[in-house]
């Protein structure tokens, strides 16, 4: 997530540069073309249905754009659901698991231990939920084999950007969760649910041991209930893309209208004089460079689990649940929080 007030004029251009330099070679292309041929043969294109064109485009990007943005605000949503049920999960642990409904009490090691588990094996579920968010699917950004995408995946191997390596998910895993559980859930079809799974097991456990009665088994496991909902949502999202005809068609009709654009302008400014024709690839470049930036916006918002530098801040939001989760056991040894790195937030 980018995080300062705007964006710096240095890196819009980091972004767009490569798209700056063909549209203007297009535009200067469209001009050569057009002084070798004025007198022989040319097509001007009047204005009018270049325009129609354009607002058309125009429309169907800011649709798309507006679904994106759907898909990135819900996502947010339920990674804030996950904090504040996060957080309810840890308060209760530490006040339901207790010796009220047993005849022989149970040592405070022992409760603080059934309490740390619990909480600790959530710690867990929130960094194997990130892990495989972060997977690439086909339709992303990180999936492509481009310039601009190999940097980003560079940047996430080295943790260049707070980002912690996919690949050391177990040892991550080892302090948090014990008695073989790290193995079980690393070769689990679905780790993040197999480890809601053994805390409803471990609820079990505790019920039948009455270290907790009926209704506080049942208030527990509706919170577990809620984390495989919010996990649901994260993998619905993940998993079904933005419908590729959306996102696609909206991408050729931006190059058609740029395809357009240049035999438009130049008409106009050569009723100017045609010593100003040349003006027509400055201003082909700022429009078409216009609806290239909207189209891109787009497209960077609607997989907000790809782990690029617009996307959910979710190593974060891990960290900080983490933080106040470990507090809640009264530890002192809590780890850092994340903190933004050259003004983005992993």
């Amino acid at each position: 997530m980018f995080v300062k007030k705007n964006y710096s004029l240095k890196r819009l251009l980091q972004f767009s540069w490569m798209h700056l330099t063909w549209l203007t070679l297009w535009g200067s292309l469209v001009l050569v073309l057009h002084n070798i041929f004025h007198d022989t043969f040319w097509i001007s294109i009047p204005w009018l249905p270049i325009s129609v064109i354009g607002t058309a485009v125009a429309f169907y990007v800011g649709f798309k754009n507006n679904s994106a943005y759907d898909r990135l605000w819900e996502a947010r949503k339920i990674w804030g659901g996950i904090v504040n049920t996060s957080r309810m999960w840890g308060s209760v642990s530490k006040s339901y698991v207790g010796n009220t409904f047993r005849k022989e009490n149970a040592s405070d090691s022992i409760l603080y231990e059934e309490t740390r588990t619990l909480i600790h094996r959530q710690i867990a579920w929130l960094y194997t939920l990130r892990e495989q968010l972060l997977k690439p699917t086909p339709w992303e950004h990180i999936s492509s084999e481009n310039k601009h995408m190999r940097r980003y995946a560079k940047l996430r191997r080295k943790g260049a950007i707070g980002q912690f390596d996919s690949e050391k998910i177990e040892e991550l895993l080892k302090p948090l969760v014990k008695n073989g559980e790290g193995q079980l859930v690393c070769h689990a079809p679905n780790s993040a649910t197999k480890l809601i799974d053994l805390q409803s097991q471990h609820l079990k456990r505790l019920r039948d041991e009455d270290l907790i009665d009926d209704f506080r088994h049942m208030e527990m496991q509706n919170l577990l209930n809620e984390f495989y909902t919010l996990q649901g949502k994260c993998e619905r999202i993940k998993n079904y893309p933005l419908p590729r005809q959306y996102a696609s068609i909206s991408f050729y009709f931006v190059g058609l209208f740029i395809f357009l654009l240049p035999f438009g302008m130049l008409p106009l400014f050569d009723e100017l004089g045609h010593e100003l024709v040349w003006l027509s690839v400055p201003f082909t470049t700022l429009i078409g460079w216009v609806f290239i930036m909207m189209e891109l916006v787009g497209d960077y918002s609607e997989n907000p689990f790809e782990g690029l530098p617009n996307d959910i801040p979710m190593l974060s939001l891990c960290r900080t649940i983490e933080i106040d989760l470990r507090a809640m056991l009264d530890e002192t040894d809590l780890p850092p929080r994340i903190e933004a790195v050259d003004g983005v937030l992993m």
